[in-house]
């Protein structure tokens, strides 16, 4: 719903006539500008993921965590998305996706119909991306990591076009830090676990974008990116608590298990609207 809104608007304010427009088809878009945004984010991922456990603890992943009779200790499966219950029937909620505001400061030079450009941006988010997984005790285990906020720097390349140059075609790209804030849920009472995160995650952002001059030194835009973020660090060590020693994360080694997602990359898409002041 909302990038829907976000597109008819932008739609409407570049398909309208210009509220100041000049004959000049010359230098447009040099100078020094400063933009707001709104937009919304979305996590990219399915229904696929999983938890990849080192049940000996020597830093390779993939292990089987087993039950004392040899079984697989989480045969029940795995969602991607976070636990609801116990048991995979209790269901999973779903990724979610939210609004993300920005703002952003830059500079472009034009030569001819060509136009070369810098910016910074910061923008914050509310984005949730999870995966579960079910033991046969029963218990769910989920890791969830939520994007906070994120800082960029792209470069941006693009074509000016129409009558009077108003209109701006770019794509851009560039790197990207993001503060990610990541938890661990669980309906096990009788392990104890321990979550090791960095809180940070870096990555690259490209994307394409259109803005058009609606007023003076005012322009509107349209804007696609993708967010790609390397989150590799975060770990959950499964240890004893008030289990047995025959539980299923100390039979291998009795110091516990570590457990951590399968897909330690996320992927995000975002469709944003800009309003820009060019100075």
């Amino acid at each position: 719903m909302i990038r829907k809104t976000l597109l008819s608007l932008a739609l409407l304010a570049m398909a309208s006539p210009a509220l100041a427009q000049s004959d000049d088809a010359g230098d447009k878009w040099s100078g020094f500008y400063v933009a707001a945004s709104i937009g919304n984010t979305d996590p990219r991922g399915g229904d696929d993921g999983t938890l990849l456990f080192d049940t000996n603890l020597d830093g390779s992943y993939g292990d089987t965590v087993r039950t004392g009779a040899g079984a697989d200790a989480f045969s029940p499966g795995f969602c991607g998305g976070v636990a609801t219950g116990r048991t995979p029937g209790e269901g999973c909620f779903d990724d979610r996706g939210g609004t993300t505001l920005g703002a952003r400061m830059g500079y472009d030079w034009q030569m001819g119909h060509w136009v070369f450009g810098a910016l910074a941006e910061y923008n914050r988010h509310d984005v949730r991306d999870g995966v579960s997984g079910f033991s046969t005790t029963p218990a769910s285990y989920a890791m969830i990591r939520e994007l906070d906020s994120t800082i960029a720097l792209r470069a941006r390349a693009g074509i000016s076009f129409g009558q009077s140059n108003d209109w701006l075609a770019y794509a851009t790209a560039g790197a990207v830090r993001a503060k990610l804030n990541n938890r661990f849920e669980t309906t096990n009472t009788a392990n104890a676990f321990d979550l090791t995160d960095s809180g940070d995650a870096d990555g690259v952002q490209f994307g394409l974008g259109v803005e058009r001059k609606i007023a003076g030194n005012v322009s509107l835009g349209l804007e696609y990116l993708r967010t790609r973020l390397d989150d590799e660090d975060t770990i959950v060590r499964v240890s004893r608590g008030t289990a047995p020693a025959t539980n299923p994360f100390l039979l291998v080694n009795a110091n516990g298990t570590d457990m951590r997602r399968n897909d330690d990359r996320l992927d995000l898409d975002t469709l944003q609207l800009t309003l820009n002041y060019r100075f």
